[in-house]
C-alpha cells in the first residue's frame, strides 16, 4: 500500500527500521502467573529467570521485546488508574508472527484446548493469514502469518 498520494501528518518520520532500535516491555495484569507462564510455555514462549520471580514473568517475544505478566497486586504497583477487565472490553491487541499458516492454526488450537477462547475467526487474505484468542485472563491476542516475498516488495 502506497501512501505518496495521501497527505502526512507534519513532523512525524515515516521509515521501515527504526532509526534507534528500542527495547520493547510490554505490561499484562494476570490473575495467576504460574497458570499462565505454564499457558504461554504451551504456546511456545519462553521466559527469562533474571526477571522472573513470583509477581512477575518476563516472556521472550523477540531480541529486544518482552511480555511481562505480572500478577495484579504487582501491576497496581505501576499505575494510578484501575486496572482494566480485559473480559468486558478490548482495550489492545496483542499481535505475533508465526512461520507458516500451519503454525498459526496450531498455536490457536493449543491456546484454545489448554483455556483460552476463540476471540475472531480466521483471517484470510492471501499473502496473509491470521487467527485470534483470548488467553486466561481475556487478552487479546492475534497470531498471524505472511508471506514475505510480499513483504520484500
Amino acid at each position: 500500500m502506497s501512501t505518496a498520494t495521501k497527505p502526512q501528518p507534519a513532523g512525524v518520520n515515516f521509515a521501515t527500521v527504526a532509526p534507534k532500535p528500542r527495547m520493547l516491555f510490554l505490561n499484562l495484569p494476570v490473575k495467576d502467573l504460574q497458570r499462565s507462564m505454564q499457558f504461554f510455555a504451551k504456546l511456545g514462549f519462553s521466559f527469562n529467570p533474571q526477571f522472573t520471580d513470583e509477581t512477575a514473568a518476563a516472556m521472550l517475544v523477540g531480541k529486544d521485546a518482552f511480555v511481562m505478566l505480572l500478577s495484579q497486586p504487582r501491576f497496581k504497583d505501576f499505575v494510578n488508574r484501575p486496572v482494566a477487565d480485559p473480559r468486558a472490553a478490548t482495550g489492545a491487541l496483542f499481535t505475533f508472527s508465526a512461520d507458516s499458516r500451519e503454525e498459526v492454526d496450531k498455536i490457536v488450537k493449543t491456546a484454545v484446548a489448554n483455556g483460552g477462547s476463540h476471540a475472531k475467526d480466521p483471517q484470510d487474505h492471501g499473502f496473509m493469514y491470521g487467527w485470534s484468542f483470548y488467553d486466561l485472563d481475556g487478552h487479546h491476542w492475534e497470531v498471524f502469518w505472511m508471506d514475505q516475498a510480499v513483504v520484500q516488495k
